[in-house]
C-alpha cells in the first residue's frame, strides 16, 4: 500500500503547491506571494539554527547524564526536515515545516512512533526491568606490582 501511495504523494505534492501559489497569488498579489516564499526560506534557516543548537545541547546533556538520546535524535531529525521543508518553495510544505518546529507536534510524533517500537538494550533485557544475575559478581583488585605482562599469551 505504501509503495503505491508514496509515488502518488510525490506526484501530487508539486501540483498542490502550484495550486496554492495560484490561490494565494490571486488573493494577495504576485509580489507579496513571492515575498512570503522568500521569508519562509529565511525563517527556515533561522529557526533551524536556533532550535538546532538547543537540540545539540540537549543531546550533549543526555549523553553526560547517561541516558539514551532517542528523543533528542528524533527532534534533531525533525528540525532538519522542518528546515528543508521551509526552504522548499510552497505553502503546503511551509505549513508542515512550521508544524514540525513546534515541540508539542514533535512530542506527539515521538509518542506515536514509540507505540510501535520495542527498545532492547545490549544486555538483552528491556529497559525498566532489572537484569537477573546469573552468578556471583566478582571483582579482582590488583596493585601495579601484583600483575605484569610478559611476551607470552
Amino acid at each position: 500500500m505504501l509503495r503505491i501511495l508514496l509515488p502518488l504523494f510525490f506526484l501530487l505534492l508539486p501540483l498542490a503547491e502550484i495550486a496554492g501559489f495560484i490561490l494565494v497569488g490571486r488573493r494577495i498579489g504576485l509580489m507579496p506571494t513571492l515575498s512570503l516564499v522568500v521569508l519562509s526560506g529565511i525563517a527556515g534557516i533561522v529557526l533551524m539554527r536556533i532550535q538546532g543548537f538547543g537540540v545539540l545541547a540537549r543531546l550533549r546533556r543526555s549523553g553526560q547524564d547517561g541516558h539514551a538520546p532517542g528523543k533528542e535524535l528524533l527532534d534533531a531529525a525533525m528540525i532538519l526536515i522542518a528546515g528543508i521543508l521551509l526552504l522548499i518553495p510552497g505553502f503546503i510544505s511551509d505549513i508542515v515545516g512550521l508544524a514540525l518546529f513546534l515541540p508539542p507536534v514533535r512530542t506527539f510524533l515521538w509518542n506515536r512512533l514509540m507505540r510501535n517500537v520495542v527498545v532492547v538494550n545490549v544486555g538483552g533485557t528491556r529497559p525498566g526491568r532489572e537484569q537477573q544475575q546469573t552468578g556471583p559478581q566478582r571483582t579482582i583488585d590488583l596493585d601495579e606490582t601484583d600483575f605484569h605482562r610478559d611476551g607470552r599469551l
